[in-house]
């Protein structure tokens, strides 16, 4: 009984609602001897906007009534890393990103150096962010939890159809924290729509 109360043992009716585990075509292939490109592309490393003058003196303001509220608190470490923060979204917003080759192998998915390999992933859906195409790949280890590739001027079908020999195409229903982030830039937006 202990158990059930600390979510240990699940109940029989939430046994019941679990859907059966889908694997990806990859995980029951075996792993190529020699490495093959299928697709290649190169694409920005990030999704980037070039801001304006209101973006940036929207993030001062606010840094700067937080941190007089933090000041009266003594909260001097909190008051270090606000700053610091909006150092990184002031670069993050005025330094375009460079250049990352992408490339999908019979192997996985290679970023510039690194190899992901088709074993490591889930499943891939396409998402677009200022108005730039984006392929995001699900892993299943704990870091990077997913993998965010421009697409820039690749071949959207092709990719897409590459991507499905090997992994599940399947965007996941959005967390409460994708919900509360997205009803706080809609709410709280740090510059106008233009």
């Amino acid at each position: 009984m202990t158990a059930a109360l600390f979510g240990l043992i699940g109940s029989k009716k939430k046994q019941e609602e679990m859907r059966p585990v889908v694997l990806p075509p990859a995980y029951h292939k075996e792993e190529p001897k020699e490495e093959r490109v299928l697709v290649s592309w190169r694409a920005p490393g990030r999704p980037f906007k070039r801001r304006d003058k209101e973006y940036y003196t929207t993030i001062g303001a606010i840094v700067v009534l937080v941190a007089i509220i933090l000041l009266f608190l003594k909260e001097w470490l909190l008051i270090a890393v606000m700053i610091a923060l909006a150092f990184v979204a002031y670069v993050l917003a005025s330094v375009p990103p460079e250049e990352t080759k992408h490339e999908l192998t019979n192997r996985g998915v290679r970023t510039g150096d690194k190899l992901y390999k088709w074993q490591e992933l889930w499943r891939f859906w396409l998402e677009e962010k200022w108005k730039q195409k984006m392929l995001v790949v699900e892993t299943r280890v704990r870091f990077p939890r997913r993998l965010l590739l421009m697409l820039g001027e690749a071949d959207e079908e092709l990719v897409k159809r590459t991507l499905k020999e090997y992994l599940i195409l399947e965007k996941p229903e959005p967390t409460f924290m994708d919900k509360a982030s997205d009803w706080l830039v809609e709410k709280v937006p740090l510059e106008s729509e233009s």
